[in-house]
């Protein structure tokens, strides 16, 4: 048996190519271990099969956006109800916020998210020492 502990394992959902490489980098640096999703569709089939630390959601995306796919996983009766879950988007109002905590999310960043912000939420969310990590600001 190893002593090395298991890396902190994210579910980075969102549509966007160039979003999901953005924090899959700044989070890889950080020691997480990242896996990605187009869509909720996608994010709940990958979650049935593997298990997650995080999950980082967009809110709008094709076929399942982000706030059916979070009620759909608070709504189940297993451990992967409880996952912390962080969602963004580029959708800053209040009521935003609000229906981001009423899906379930635990935290809500307004995109453009720094890589910095990214990190130490996902620290936070993940019980991890959440002070800002050493690297470029984006």
């Amino acid at each position: 048996m190893s002593d090395i502990a298991p890396r902190t394992r994210v579910l980075v959902v969102d549509d966007s190519t160039i979003v999901r490489r953005y924090f899959r980098d700044a989070l890889e640096r950080a020691d997480f271990a990242v896996d990605e999703a187009f869509n909720g569709v996608e994010a709940l089939e990958k979650i049935l099969a593997h298990s997650f630390d995080l999950l980082v959601v967009d809110v709008n995306m094709p076929k399942m956006d982000g706030y059916t796919f979070l009620r759909a996983l608070r709504g189940r009766a297993d451990t992967h109800a409880g996952i912390p879950a962080l969602m963004t988007s580029t959708e800053a109002g209040p009521q935003d916020v609000k229906a981001a905590e009423a899906a379930g999310a635990n935290y809500y960043l307004v995109k453009p998210v720094s890589q910095d912000d990214l990190v130490m939420h996902a620290k936070a969310l993940t019980g991890r020492s959440p002070e800002r990590s050493p690297g470029r600001s984006q």
